[in-house]
């Protein structure tokens, strides 16, 4: 730790910060580009009842981040006090539809996210598109023209922070127990890794996404207490560090850099040189105006969905998760339930919809 001490003061704090950022984004884009590791695509198997190695890899990674970040708080390495999702005042409603409008629109999109920013750098004009629109919406919600109707939508319901917010706290679990429940689900998602034959990078993959989560939050933790610091305690997400990276593009230069401002064109970077070795770059566009309507919704939603709720898939549902944030998991929960509705509606009815006419009429 010394070392990485050192070396952040010789760089400068947020020099050193946005390497840090570089470089666990860019472990977490590999990862998850060779595992596709995607909470949609977990959804929709759950949705169809197929339970497939989509879930698994999802399973994998949801359990690796909970264990890992819980055991840092149970070795001393990890507090969160400081977190934000904990420590602050949290909108009940807002993670509620949130949640759920997110869940819609990463339906539509095909992708959350994290999943557009890691298919957009193998080279799909979909995804990039999408991402696009997604921070433009972000950043009008947080402080341009949609933030006003975010802000009375998360003041519905509010809860206080502190243990109000802390799932382990209101339970009485404590992080033994914490670690019991990561243990429940990592054991679910090696018995469907196993039984769908889920090949290595799933399991390796799955596994190193959900790891970085934990080094995340181990990483600003540490250096917020030893440098001083005024970066937030914080983990992966993709909603908010989005907003940043757009305004960072499109501001003059000079401003300072920061965790999330590495961490998101780390991830970026990653997910290219791990398509590239795998050989698996390769340009995608649209297939007529109704896919890109779809998208651009789905985008929109997403974007909105995603500040409002205080996190995206990622954020909300794996690194709030993992520090059971109650807001998180309600977020998370809003996910699935708007997720597998826009499914079964747009996609399966819609799928049924067309089958029955474009049938042969009966003679």
């Amino acid at each position: 730790m010394e070392t990485i001490v050192a070396f952040v003061e010789w760089l400068g704090e947020d020099r050193g910060l946005a390497l840090g950022g570089l470089l666990i984004g860019a472990a977490f884009g590999f990862f998850a580009q060779r595992s596709q590791f995607c909470l949609r695509a977990a959804v929709i198997e759950v949705a169809r009842a197929q339970f497939g190695p989509k879930l698994a890899v999802w399973l994998l990674a949801f359990s690796a981040a909970i264990l890992l970040t819980q055991s840092l708080q149970l070795a001393g390495q990890f507090d969160t006090g400081a977190v934000r999702q904990l420590a602050s005042q949290g909108s009940v409603s807002g993670a509620a539809i949130g949640g759920l409008l997110f869940g819609i629109g990463m339906v539509l999109a095909r992708g959350c996210s994290s999943r557009l920013l890691v298919l957009a750098a193998n080279g799909n004009l979909r995804a990039l598109l999408s991402g696009l629109i997604f921070a433009v919406t972000a950043q009008a919600s947080m402080n341009g023209i949609l933030s006003p109707w975010r802000e009375a939508l998360a003041g519905l319901w509010t809860i206080d922070g502190g243990a109000a917010r802390d799932l382990l706290a209101l339970t009485g679990m404590g992080h033994a127990g914490g670690l019991l429940f990561g243990a429940l689900w990592l054991a679910a998602g090696v018995w469907f890794a196993r039984r769908h034959q889920v090949k290595a990078w799933g399991w390796i993959g799955g596994i190193g996404a959900g790891l970085m989560v934990g080094v995340a939050w181990w990483f600003t933790w540490r250096l917020a207490g030893l440098l001083f610091v005024s970066t937030p305690v914080q983990s992966l997400s993709f909603t908010g560090p989005s907003a940043d990276v757009l305004m960072l593009v499109l501001s003059p230069p000079g401003q300072s850099l920061s965790f999330d401002l590495g961490m998101v064109p780390g991830v970026f970077l990653g997910s290219f040189v791990a398509a590239w070795f795998a050989r698996e770059l390769k340009l995608e566009g649209f297939q007529g105006g109704h896919a890109m309507r779809r998208y651009i919704v789905g985008a929109v939603l997403m974007g909105f969905g995603g500040m409002l709720a205080g996190g995206c898939a990622v954020g909300a549902g794996v690194s709030g998760a993992a520090v059971f944030a109650i807001t998180a998991w309600i977020t998370l929960t809003a996910m699935w339930i708007g997720a597998s509705l826009t499914d079964w509606l747009v996609d399966r009815q819609g799928a049924a919809s067309f089958r029955n006419l474009s049938a042969p009429a009966a003679p």
